[in-house]
This record gives structure tokens, sequence and C-alpha cells, in this order.
């Protein structure tokens, strides 16, 4: 186990090989994460490049590949439970947007978390998501609303921004009416979804809109730019790589020049001050981990209350992983204590120190 915490010191996550002077060693799956890639692959799923949207929205998910996993193993695939699950749909700037409300046992009200898939800005939806907000309802005993968004090249940018944005402002307003406190939402995203969480916070913030208590980002997308360390070293990983978020940028975004924007590159805003206490959760086998980092490094100097967690040996969608991936129920585990954190609940205040090998926090 790696671990590092330095309050009010900018830190980054530390490669134990690194701290003993030997030469890096190349990032290797551990083989929980191996055996749902090895699904993934016996599944079909290719590399996108070169395939249409229409094409690459055909091909089977990671959360397939757990599916198949568990079947393989003989396993339910029966999804977690949760108390309540209901579809609804929510006043959209183009149209009504989906939302999945996942309620956990209880009697409420409880803190909500506005959650946002992740998918590229092209692909997936609120059912290939769907372990993701299951497993936060239950852990932080919160209300998990779910949103969708418009979808690129159909609807290139802003349009999921657009669409997510909206979906803050009704949880804002209506939180009373899905059973939860309105002074306690938060933000909670994966990938495009973390960047567009981030987004949120930062347009609450310029608009002096009430502001989210916490934001979860898990892996996000910070910046329209392909040259970090850690995009060199997974330059080529599965299930996702350099060519693989260069193909999602070019469908998403109308010209080159929207990467400028700061909703996109997150990493560009002009300041980030007076922004939520935030966590920020990335994979080491992940070309976004470097951003990542760098989005936490911009959070500390900014004097903002940020915690990141980069565990080992896993891959970029993980987190969503918990029926077949140990470090991504522990991913959870400590999402939702921050979370808790944030919400005010006084019997669980902070993390504990960093438990298991291969994760590494900074604070």
């Amino acid at each position: 186990m790696n671990v590092s915490r330095s309050a009010g010191v900018v830190g980054a996550s530390i490669d134990s090989t690194a701290v003993q002077g030997e030469a890096p060693r190349a990032a290797k799956a551990n083989p929980q994460m191996q055996a749902v890639l090895d699904q993934l692959a016996t599944l079909g799923a290719t590399s996108v490049e070169g395939l249409t949207p229409h094409e690459v929205r055909q091909q089977p998910s990671p959360a397939d590949a757990v599916k198949a996993l568990l079947e393989a193993q003989g396993r339910s695939t029966a999804p977690e439970a949760v108390s309540t699950v209901d579809n609804m749909t929510v006043p959209g700037p183009d149209g009504p947007v989906a939302i999945r409300v996942y309620t956990p046992a209880g009697t409420g009200p409880f803190p909500v978390i506005l959650y946002i898939h992740g998918g590229g800005w092209v692909l997936a939806d609120l059912d290939t998501y769907d372990a993701s907000p299951r497993a936060l309802a239950n852990a932080a005993q919160a209300v998990v609303v779910s949103t969708h968004y418009r979808q690129a090249p159909e609807h290139p940018f802003p349009a999921a921004h657009d669409d997510t944005w909206a979906a803050y402002a009704w949880v804002l307003a209506h939180a009373a009416s899905i059973n939860g406190d309105p002074r306690t939402v938060a933000l909670a995203g994966e990938s495009v979804g973390g960047n567009m969480a981030a987004a949120i916070s930062m347009t609450a913030r310029d608009r002096g809109l009430q502001m989210p208590v916490h934001q979860l980002l898990v892996y996000p997308v910070a910046n329209h730019a392909f040259d970090t360390p850690s995009y060199r070293e997974h330059a080529n990983a599965s299930p996702l790589g350099r060519a693989g978020m260069q193909w999602f940028f070019r469908h998403y975004l109308t010209r080159p020049t929207d990467g400028d924007d700061p909703r996109v590159s997150i990493l560009r805003a002009a300041t980030v001050t007076g922004l939520p206490s935030t966590t920020v959760i990335t994979a080491e086998i992940d070309p976004l981990r470097s951003e990542g980092e760098m989005y936490v490094k911009r959070l500390q100097n900014a004097g903002v209350d940020v915690w990141h967690y980069n565990y080992d040996g896993v891959t970029h969608e993980f987190f969503g992983m918990g029926a077949v991936v140990d470090k991504a129920r522990e991913a959870v585990r400590i999402a939702a204590l921050r979370l808790n954190a944030a919400f005010g609940d006084a019997s669980r205040t902070q993390p504990p120190p960093a438990t298991g090998d291969g994760m590494s926090v900074v604070r």
C-alpha cells in the first residue's frame, strides 16, 4: 500500500518502485480486473477508432462483461437491491431528460446525490451505468438521481453539459418531492460525468446559485489534450486508450476550439477557488489518471478540501464493478465516507487511512 498524506501541501500519488529508486514497472491489471477485460474481449469489443457512433453503440460494454463474468462464475447477475427505483423525466433545454431515482431503505429525508454517467458524451445510458448509483445509494444512505443527457454527434457540445445543468437545477428545486433534503445535495460522476459534475460546480459558483456540498469525481475528463504521462503510458489501454478518447472528443466538439472551453477542459478554468469539498478517484491503468492528478493539484493550490485516491491494478470504468472487483467496492466505501462527511454525518466525519495494497491517497 502506498499512502501519501500532506495536508495543505501539493502532492501526487507515488509509485513504490520510484520511492525505492527502481525502474518503474509496466502497469498490469490485477487478476480480478483482467478477468473483466478478458470477458470484454471474448464478447467481441473492439477499439472505437474507424467505427461510426452507431457501430460503437452496438458493441458490448464493460457492464456487459461484468454480467458475463458473473454468469461464467455461476453467480447471480441481479443488480444490487435498492429500496425503490423510479424512472422519471425532468425538463431540459431541448425536451425531457430521463432520470432514474434510487432511494435507500429508511424514512428520510435523505441527502441527495446527482450522479452523471460516463460514455464519452456519445455512448451509454442509465442502464449501462446502473451499478454505480445503486452502490452509492446504499453505501451513502442517500437518494441518488442518475441523469441521462443528449449525446453526440447528434447533439454536440454543449448539449450534454446543458442537460446535466438542468438536472441539477431540477434536483435543487424538487429534492423534497423525492424524499431528499434540498440543503444537502452533492454531485458525482464518472469519466465525462465527472467532467460535467465539476462544470456544474463552477457554473453554480459563477452564477451565485446553491453550491453542491461535495463533488465526487471518478476518473474525470479534465483537459482536451493527450500528452500527459498517463496518456503516454496507457495509450493502448482497454477499455479506454488515447485514440478512443480522441474519437469521443471529435464527435462531441463542434470545432477543436470548443476544447478550450473550461466546461470541457476544467483544468483551464480561470480559477477553481470557492469550489466544494472534493473527492477524486483515479485508476492506475487509465490515460485520464494524470489529468485527474493535475486537477487535484489545482484544487489543493486553491485551498479546496480535496482527497485523491488512486487504485493500482485497475482500469478506467472499474468503479461500477463491485460485483467482481474488490477495489471497486473499496472505492465506493471511501466515496460514501467522504460524502457522509460533507452531509454532516457526525458518526463518519473523515475516511480512515487507506487500507489494502495498491491504493494511494493524497490529502
